[in-house]
């Protein structure tokens, strides 16, 4: 009632009955009538439109003379209509004791408010002008049904082969069904890679769920590359009616309305009402710090969930401090189960991960058994002796029939492919290609590496990250520890060999990404030049986090200060997660150009639906937006809609998007 008092205004309901084309904005009286009796109330009430504001922003606008007429002539009036909203205004009974203690509570507090308070606001007027949405949003599952079509999915594989590998995954799932039944709080999960944790991991969250009563399942995942395989093995396993994958969807303005399942699963991402969610981990802590009440609303159903944070040694230094602190009070105040997950054993163990959050307790009994036990790879340091040429590292790779090399940039890649020069056995894997030929790249790739076929594949970090691809060797240049370790998980994956073989090399001209990246890589360098250390040994892992967090700042954006001024537009602002600036281009992927043309033809005409940007998804590429206007003159890129271009560029059949005056790497993200 507070937030639209100033529905009460006279020319407010003129406007309402269309007597006159606009009415003063409504939200300022609620903000009035709190003031003084529970501040921190004006500012959702103030902000359930344009977003919540800065302590100034709200001062200035309560001190309009122009608010003040139309709030004064609008509380009068509600005076008469709502007389009981004025009579026991006792809001303060409301607010939580905890908040005195700490302005980073209020903040959150506060924001969590913004969103119930955005998101019924939404549902309300949804549910008067588009019932049809409002019953489109209904979802009746439960999790102990989740878990029934879970069980029934896990009998195929739990426990029915008596090999080491197997029997490993079998012990860490049943591990996680014993600590599922635990007090609820923060929990890690540390498995190997191929040790299973994708599906243990679900297995905890839903026994934990139905043991404490969550309502959903969240999983946040660090690469948008492996969002779509995670989200597709929760729904062949729950079913795709109970799992939503959102990430980074596509915002265009003059979005029109298209199919009912397209419609029920666009209404679920708006406000993640839906059993599981899997998502990035940019979509759900840039949410997390936003203010804007579209991103905002889903914030109050992560309530009472079971979040699980995949990769988290990925989480940015830079953004630590503020991250923890959100993930901890979502834990004690908001019913919230979080499990830290890692592939990489000792990252948890010291450092402002464990230190920055309380009682952090490990799911598997003693993980670095199954480290020993599940080592798959020797690695060999040729760089502590040498460089490599381009040409060095293609003759090198030419004498092997099936491997991988993992490069630190795309311009590397090309590189590399330059000095191996044509050959049909070689394929390549970057964001300069389209999703849709990653996948038929990964398809091929996998073909031949079943039926023992040449296969020489170059690629960047893309493949690095629960890509499901088993090689005898693998080649990675030298970065940060973590990313080498994660390389390595592509070789000899499915323990077939006695022993895969990972060689870390530096090229003499390769280049390594700026900030946290470089300050990763040159730490592992400086410690892995003792011969006598070997990257299986957990006590250099542990040595390396070490340093690696003692090196960065771990608030360089000062989000906490501004966070205790209740400045929410600064920091919404400042937080980001990936620092970068992009729009889609469409490109001319051969084996579906007659499919991409149509669908060029159709936003055209018909204007930007969401179902239509989701059929465009899997053929485009993010290009630098500081690169548009260039290729815009030179008649490279023409736009389609706003935020949607169409490559006009060569595009090649290994290497993607090509460009005769600009070297493609720097174009694409």
């Amino acid at each position: 009632w507070v937030h639209d008092v100033g529905k009460a205004h006279p020319d407010t309901q003129r406007y309402l009955k269309h007597e006159i084309q606009q009415g003063p904005n409504h939200s300022a009286a609620g903000a009035f009538l709190v003031s003084g009796k529970c501040d921190l109330l004006a500012f959702p009430i103030a902000g359930h439109h344009g977003g919540l504001p800065s302590p100034t922003q709200l001062k200035q606008r309560l001190s309009d003379p122009k608010e003040l007429k139309n709030s004064a002539i609008a509380l009068e009036r509600a005076k008469t209509v709502l007389p009981g909203l004025f009579k026991d205004l006792d809001l303060e009974q409301f607010v939580p004791s905890y908040l005195q203690t700490s302005g980073l509570k209020q903040e959150l507090f506060i924001r969590m408010l913004f969103s119930c308070l955005t998101d019924a606001d939404f549902l309300d007027t949804e549910a008067h002008f588009s019932p049809d949405k409002s019953s489109a949003r209904a979802n009746e599952l439960s999790m102990t049904q989740l878990w029934q079509r879970f069980q029934k999915d896990q009998e195929r594989l739990s426990g029915q082969k008596e090999d080491l590998l197997n029997k490993s995954r079998h012990e860490i799932y049943n591990y996680c069904l014993m600590a599922a039944g635990r007090e609820s709080g923060i929990f890690s999960l540390t498995v190997p890679t191929g040790g299973g944790k994708t599906r243990s991991a679900l297995a905890f969250a839903l026994t934990h769920a139905i043991k404490h009563d969550l309502k959903r399942i969240i999983v946040a995942i660090p690469y948008t590359s492996i969002i779509e395989q995670t989200a597709d093995v929760y729904r062949n396993i729950l079913g795709p009616e109970a799992v939503l994958e959102h990430h980074s969807a596509v915002n265009v303005e003059g979005e029109v309305e298209s199919s009912e399942e397209e419609t029920r699963r666009r209404l679920m991402s708006e406000n993640w009402d839906a059993p599981v969610i899997v998502t990035t981990t940019v979509q759900l802590f840039e949410s997390l710090f936003s203010n804007r009440g579209s991103r905002c609303r889903k914030l109050h159903n992560i309530a009472g969930s079971a979040l699980i944070l995949d990769e988290v040694q990925t989480l940015p230094t830079h953004l630590l401090r503020p991250i923890l602190d959100v993930v901890q009070q979502l834990v004690d105040h908001y019913r919230v189960s979080v499990v830290l997950c890692t592939a990489t054993q000792p990252a948890l163990q010291k450092g402002p991960i464990k230190e920055g959050l309380c009682n952090v307790r490990e799911i598997i009994q003693e993980p670095q058994q199954y480290f020993a036990a599940l080592k798959r790879v020797n690695y060999e340091f040729p760089f502590r002796k040498e460089t490599w040429s381009w040409g060095k590292l293609a003759d090198v790779l030419k004498q092997e029939e099936q491997a991988l090399v993992v490069l630190n940039t795309k311009k590397d890649a090309m590189a590399l492919l330059d000095s191996i020069g044509l050959d049909e056995n070689t394929f390549h894997l970057s964001t300069l290609l389209c999703g849709a030929h990653r996948r038929a790249v990964l398809e091929e790739i996998r073909h031949r590496l079943d039926n023992k076929l040449p296969c020489r594949v170059v690629s960047t970090q893309v493949i690095e990250a629960g890509v499901d691809l088993d090689f005898p060797i693998v080649f990675r240049a030298v970065g940060p520890l973590d990313r080498i370790i994660q390389a390595a998980g592509r070789c000899n994956r499915e323990g077939k060999m006695l022993a895969g073989k990972v060689i870390v090399f530096v090229p003499c001209y390769g280049k390594i990404p700026p900030g946290s990246y470089r300050s990763g890589a040159d730490i592992f360098t400086t410690l892995i030049r003792d011969e006598s250390i070997d990257l299986n040994d957990l006590g250099l892992i542990n040595t390396y986090f070490a340093k690696l967090y003692q090196v960065g700042e771990l608030d360089s954006k000062n989000i906490q200060k501004l966070r205790q001024q209740l400045d929410y537009p600064q920091v919404a602002t400042r937080f980001r997660l990936i620092e970068q600036d992009t729009e889609l281009a469409i490109v001319p992927y051969r084996p579906h150009i007659g499919e991409i043309q149509r669908h060029i033809s159709q936003l055209h005409h018909t204007g930007p639906s969401r179902q239509l940007l989701r059929l465009i998804q899997p053929y485009v590429v993010s290009i630098h937006k500081r690169s548009l206007i260039n290729l815009q003159k030179e008649q490279i890129i023409k736009s389609v809609v706003p935020g949607v271009w169409e490559w006009l560029g060569g595009y090649d059949s290994v290497r993607g998007i090509v460009n005769i005056k600009h070297n493609p790497a720097d174009l694409v993200v």
